[in-house]
């Protein structure tokens, strides 16, 4: 008759556990990462659906704890948001923003203009032909004009163009590419500004300490800085590997986007264990799951997990040096059991590649963080 109630209560003393990470120097009040980074930058997180309709106790109890912004994992996104063309559905996303304004969340809108999760009639014509440039730039404009200016004022930053520039520093070749060219990036720019003048900016993309990526990334944001082209900061997606990027080419990244007189954010911060099958965020490759690339099924050792927590230190570290240009760094989802990196680039397998382990206790170089 009683365990009903015992289990209840348990639970709610292990939530309340782990939401109260005791610092030595705290005087025994809570202490998270937003407060031990106060003084570099913001601190973020990407939350899934679940976690920003209010329902995740484990969320609940880390996210005010621990973060200062959130960010938009995939509601947003234009198949979700904008699934037909006269049809915008803001279910998901209001009660992410809700989730955000009730937590005092500086939030960001991800993303506006993406070539992937993009719904399929935002490029072809009612006979399944690519439309015409200006059908194309009064469909970006709607899209953009309708979501940003349903949430002026609220949603502080927008992901406004996400991976537009192939690793060779090329410009990727999707559709709004092949139809409007390289203006497609300056009129979504355009576009985002008239309809929340006060919101910031930002570009987007992976893989960005690759130096034609850097190169032309870089080139782009001044030149449209210089036409008076509001960008405020370049993103640059922290998709990492055990191996990949070095901290070297991270930095120069880094300071050279930084040179453009933008800010510079780490947007989707992420440190793969598993051995590595391709060396970039684009969620169209994939590979079969054999039993070498998933090793650590069942836990890491304390030596592996050592070598990932020094890594991820010293790219923290890397970012409070340049505290003066990084204005923001975000978590691509909250535990490891949320994270996308299971699935990606082989489904199936079991990754650890994020600041609170599958319980929700923080690494050891979190907590380390935390207790200084």
């Amino acid at each position: 008759m009683n365990r009903p109630k015992l289990i209840t209560t348990c639970l709610a003393a292990t939530l309340a556990a782990v939401a109260c990470q005791q610092s030595p120097n705290s005087g025994g009040t809570s202490r998270g990462l937003k407060d031990a980074l106060k003084d570099k930058f913001m601190i973020g997180v990407a939350l899934n659906e679940s976690q920003a309709s209010d329902t995740d106790s484990l969320a609940n109890a880390l996210v005010p704890l621990h973060f200062n912004s959130i960010v938009a994992e995939n509601c947003m996104k234009c198949e979700v948001i904008h699934p037909e063309e006269n049809t915008f559905d803001f279910t998901k996303a209001d009660e992410f923003i809700a989730y955000g304004e009730k937590h005092n969340m500086f939030i960001i809108g991800h993303c506006l203009i993406w070539h992937s999760q993009c719904a399929p009639w935002f490029f072809t014509d009612s006979t399944g032909h690519d439309v015409s440039a200006e059908v194309l730039r009064q469909r970006m404009q709607r899209h953009i004009s309708t979501i940003v200016s349903r949430y002026k004022g609220r949603v502080k930053g927008w992901d406004v163009v996400n991976e537009a520039v192939e690793s060779d520093g090329s410009f990727r070749k999707s559709k709004f590419y092949e139809i409007l060219g390289k203006d497609y990036i300056e009129l979504a720019f355009r576009y985002a500004h008239e309809a929340d003048p006060d919101a910031e900016l930002y570009i987007n993309d992976y893989s960005m300490h690759e130096p034609g990526r850097r190169t032309t990334t870089a080139n782009l944001v001044d030149s449209l800085r210089k036409a008076g082209v509001r960008i405020d900061a370049v993103g640059m997606q922290g998709h990492m590997g055990i191996d990949y990027p070095s901290v070297a080419d991270f930095e120069k990244s880094i300071e050279t986007f930084a040179a453009t007189g933008a800010k510079v954010m780490v947007t989707e911060w992420d440190m793969s264990i598993l051995p590595t099958v391709h060396k970039s965020a684009n969620i169209s490759d994939k590979a079969e799951l054999k039993p070498e690339l998933d090793p650590y099924k069942t836990g890491l050792t304390d030596s592996i997990s050592n070598v990932w927590n020094r890594r991820m230190n010293n790219f923290m570290q890397l970012f409070v040096k340049h505290a003066d240009c990084i204005t923001r760094v975000t978590a691509w989802g909250l535990t490891d059991k949320d994270s996308w990196k299971n699935d990606y680039p082989v489904e199936g397998r079991t990754d650890y590649p994020l600041l609170f382990d599958r319980s929700g206790k923080p690494k050891p170089f979190v907590k380390d963080m935390l207790e200084q």
